[in-house]
């Protein structure tokens, strides 16, 4: 109820009982330190009105506070003007007055602050003691009785500490007595048990205040690293940019070079070994342009002989100096770079990490299970403490037989036998053991095809293969392209088909390139797909009509993380068509989360491909102690199907259905498949362009926004547009890599928006490729036919493409140019002038 109103309001007369007890609640020493010890007093003024109404004494706070004042104004008149006899009888109550306003304790401010210990001393001990004990209390103060006999009692609860205590404060004469009363008082505070609370509660305030710094120090020493680490990024850029520029002016010094050649008649050439073709891709080096501009109809048009192998994006043709220290083969090897390798590159530069790196690059174009690194190690730690993983016997320390240990090739032997369901033992002299499939497929291009000879593989496939094939052998790869039009209720995006084949096949034989092998990938990587018996079968009869070999990389067969799937080895059918042309390659690098462990193996009949590729691994080996880990590995059957395989899968199949729903909602079409690590996704509707150049703008978009994927120009294929995805990775990471590929997209497609609202009239005639259409784009690199005209357009056109993938031109006109490097300029004049 609100007393404050002028209905409940009373006048300013005060009777006598109502001045004492309101005189008993403000001469309680705690309310006194309450007063002190703020200077907005009113909330303590309208505690002491609440106590009075519970009394049936109807005050506000204000009129509390206004009487209060009163009396300490007649006191000090009194006092100063020395009107007041002996004991203050002219006025009833100047000795309380008196006691307290001479009494009053000087208050210690702590670091708590004494306005707390006040507050709680009068929101508690007050308002409940006064409450309770004025129900019963009531001072005899009659007409007769005089005002130097009374007393002011202030009560408290026993049980809390450092408030007023339970005593009858009489005035007593002289200083002496007034001094051995707050000496008591004093040498009770001291024994009081909240020193020790408070003491505690400084204690741990301080240490709080420590820990606090720690924290801020330790929170702008990470704020230095990543300034630091901001510089370098800013750094990198900055010789990237130089980088750029210095490619262009070595692209234009070549065509100043061409044109002075053509002008003196006079043309040179690089000398290479004739039988081999590594002369032809020097001249690829040196003339590369466009990459990305074509369709596939032109692509099939052209001479297979003129379709070189696809340097662009694994060589950078600003950087080609041909090394007089190299032959031309080394001169290939040196500027060789891998589909990858820049975003690769960029990750391990700034590799994120969640505590030392929140900022950095979340890879998700590695094909590697992080999944499964806690049952690895684990596993592994338990194996060091056993007694047969730590032997170490003198052959595992000697030269080997180079196809293997035979424990080793044993035990592949009757692993691949159970899990890829063979119908009868697989044989060890059959195996072949090398570091990783990489080797593999080095060794089998060089054993079965001769320099300039061709392989046959349907796109988009892994890249690594083009680099594997080519630099060891100088294999060419012959591309069966793939398309994600679906034409019938029986057909899947990408399906591969023995017509397909048939017709790669036949367009290179028309062109004299001789076809030696086939490569299936089952699992396939990036698709997914996981072929039937009757695919599979249909794939080996054509190659045997052909006489092709077969080889076959089964690298994911143990990740294949649904049930409704099945996966079928070529090395679990009952009959092959040619047993002595089919090679089967498996590792444990990807099924086994252990991609830093090299070791691949190689299962085949022909003793004469074995042998072959068995000399081959003096360079490819695997040391005695892997051999001897990784058999005890293979043979412990009972943990892989009981632990590890249940577990890997429940998590690939946990962490592919999260990155599907989050493409889900973005709307982002993809192939739904249930094996390997990754998601093939299609992200035409995105580029603003059907062309390469604009799927590469996306994937160095992504990269920007700190997070690596894989373009499908990586895996060549055919439609522009296509990424890869690996999804094989943690919780956290994942969510944070989807959030940044969302924002991305979002952002992408609000630009797209916007330009199709400038040009509302704008056909769909650029190029731009719906998933309806059957529209196949791939890069033309042809080589050529003339020393002179043909090299000068192709580095033209490359001269252009480098400045329409930057901003170049606009940070760069003749006019800054000249003023900021004169010396350059001054030369390119001259060099201008002379032609």
């Amino acid at each position: 109820m609100d007393f404050r109103g002028k209905k409940y309001e009373r006048g300013s007369n005060w009777s006598d009982p109502e001045v004492v007890e309101l005189l008993q609640l403000w001469a309680d020493e705690s309310v006194q330190m309450e007063l002190e010890s703020c200077l907005r007093n009113q909330h303590v003024f309208n505690r002491i009105a609440e106590v009075l109404r519970e009394k049936g004494i109807h005050r506000t706070g204000d009129q509390c506070r206004e009487k209060i004042k009163k009396m300490k104004l007649e006191y000090r008149r009194i006092k100063d003007n020395s009107k007041a006899p002996r004991g203050g009888r002219t006025w009833k109550f100047y000795e309380v007055m008196d006691r307290v306003l001479t009494s009053r304790p000087a208050l210690a401010y702590g670091s708590l602050g004494g306005s707390m210990m006040a507050q709680q001393v009068l929101q508690g001990s007050m308002v409940e003691s006064y409450h309770h004990q004025f129900a019963s209390s009531g001072l005899p103060f009659g007409h007769s009785q005089h005002p130097e006999l009374m007393e002011i009692k202030c009560f408290s609860e026993p049980n809390m500490a450092n408030s007023s205590r339970i005593q009858n404060v009489v005035p007593r004469p002289g200083f002496s007595a007034l001094h051995r009363l707050r000496k008591k008082r004093k040498g009770q505070r001291v024994k009081d048990p909240l020193d020790d609370l408070l003491l505690k509660t400084l204690t741990s305030q301080r240490a709080m205040e420590e820990r606090f710094l720690q924290m801020e120090e330790r929170r702008f020493q990470r704020d230095l690293d990543v300034e630091e680490r901001r510089m370098q990024l800013e750094q990198r850029r900055f010789e990237l940019e130089r980088e750029h520029e210095f490619r262009m002016f070595n692209v234009f010094a070549q065509m100043l070079s061409i044109l002075k050649q053509s002008h003196s008649g006079s043309s040179s050439s690089l000398a290479m070994p004739r039988g081999l073709d590594f002369s032809q891709a020097l001249s690829e080096i040196a003339g590369m342009g466009g990459g990305g501009g074509g369709d596939l109809q032109e692509m099939r048009a052209r001479p297979l002989t003129e379709r070189r192998v696809d340097m662009h994006g694994f060589c950078n043709p600003g950087d080609f100096q041909r090394s007089p220290y190299l032959s031309a083969r080394g001169n290939i090897a040196n500027v060789f770079r891998g589909s990858t390798e820049e975003g690769y590159k960029a990750y391990h530069a700034d590799k994120y990490d969640e505590d030392k790196n929140p900022n950095g690059i979340i890879n998700f174009g590695t094909s590697e299970n992080k999944l499964c690194f806690d049952l690895m190690s684990k596993r592994l730690k338990e194996q060091l403490t056993q007694t047969d993983m730590n032997l170490m016997e003198p052959p595992l320390l000697q030269y080997p037989d180079w196809k293997g240990h035979m424990f080793l090739r044993e035990e592949v032997a009757r692993f691949l036998t159970y899990y890829c369901k063979a119908p009868a033992p697989l044989k060890a002299e059959n195996v072949i053991v090398l570091n990783g499939c990489g080797s593999l497929f080095s060794a089998l291009a060089t054993v079965l095809c001769d320099p300039g000879e061709a392989v046959l593989i349907a796109t988009p496939f892994y890249g690594g293969i083009t680099q594997s094939v080519f630099l060891y052998g100088n294999v060419k790869l012959v591309y069966a392209y793939l398309d994600s039009k679906i034409t019938g209720t029986s057909t899947r995006p990408f399906q591969l088909t023995v017509e397909k084949l048939e017709k790669a096949l036949q367009d290179a034989r028309a062109e004299g390139v001789t076809v030696r092998a086939l490569i299936l990938l089952n699992p396939q990587n990036p698709l997914g797909d996981i072929y039937s018996l009757s695919e599979l079968r249909d794939y080996l009869e054509f190659a045997k009509r052909h006489e092709l070999h077969v080889i076959v990389d089964e690298i994911y067969m143990l990740s294949v993380f649904d049930e409704s799937a099945t996966f079928h080895s070529v090395l679990g059918m009952d009959r092959l068509p040619d047993p002595q042309r089919t090679h089967v390659m498996w590792g444990i690098s990807k099924d086994f989360a252990v991609s830093g462990i090299r070791f691949g193996t190689l299962y085949t009949e022909n003793q004469d491909v074995a042998n072959a590729v068995g000399s081959l691994c003096y360079f490819h080996g695997v040391c005695g102690p892997v051999q001897h880990k990784v058999a005890q590995l293979l043979r412990d059957r009972d943990w892989i199907n009981q632990v590890y395989l249940r577990a890997n899968h429940a998590r690939l199949k946990a962490a592919h259905t999260y990155v599907t729903d989050e493409l889900k909602t973005l709307g982002v079409p993809f192939l739904n498949r249930n094996a390997g690590f990754f998601v093939w996704i299609d992200f035409r509707k995105y580029l603003r362009t059907g062309t390469f150049e604009e799927e590469m703008l996306l994937w160095r978009r992504f990269l920007d926004n700190k997070v690596l994927l894989s373009c499908g120009k990586a895996f060549e294929c055919s439609e522009p547009g296509w990424f890869r995805i690996i999804f094989a990775d943690k919780t956290h990471r994942l969510q944070l890599g989807m959030q940044r590929i969302r924002k991305v997209l979002e952002e992408r497609e609000q630009e797209i928006l916007a330009e199709e609202k400038e040009q509302p009239c704008q056909s769909d005639q650029d190029g731009k490729a719906d998933s309806t259409d059957e529209v196949i784009f791939v890069s033309r690199h042809q080589e050529p036919t003339c020393a002179g005209s043909s090299n000068l357009g192709d580095l033209i056109g490359l001269l252009q493409q480098q400045m329409r993938s930057s901003d170049w031109l606009q940070k760069n006109t003749a006019e800054q140019f000249a003023q900021e490097k004169p010396e350059i300029y001054d030369v390119f004049s001259k060099l201008v002038g002379k032609q």
